[in-house]
């Protein structure tokens, strides 16, 4: 699998595989590894609180929250090319993990970037009799 770099406001927080996907759609998802941040939730609340960046759920108690799309979120490949679709969110909770949602990677960058994914979507209509 390859590794991505999350980049919020061009500072690096963190890395992810994006290991799952919807090529039907142009989304990829996948966990996020924190670089030296302790809490998701705090950082990521304070982040929209302070931008006027909606949340769509939020649960202080659980430490619980959904994004809506952060502009100046961006996901780079090894070579720096960013992964860009029409809207990304982060979810998660901070006892559990955080995801990030890419949605509406066009094609054709997606065929190329994500062909395991393309593969895994075609395959489930060749299995079916």
């Amino acid at each position: 699998m390859k590794l991505y770099d999350i980049f919020l406001d061009n500072n690096k927080i963190g890395t992810t595989e994006l290991e799952k996907g919807d090529a039907s759609m142009g989304g990829v998802f996948g966990k996020i590894t924190f670089i030296n941040i302790s809490s998701g939730y705090d950082f990521f609340k304070t982040y929209c609180v302070t931008n006027d960046i909606e949340l769509v759920t939020d649960y202080p108690e659980d430490r619980l929250i959904l994004t809506r799309t952060i502009n100046n979120l961006a996901v780079k490949n090894e070579v720096g090319i960013e992964i860009k679709g029409v809207g990304n969110q982060i979810s998660g909770m901070d006892s559990d993990e955080f995801e990030i949602s890419l949605e509406g990677v066009p094609y054709p960058f997606y065929e190329e970037e994500f062909p395991h994914h393309v593969k895994a979507y075609d395959n489930q209509f060749n299995n079916e009799q």
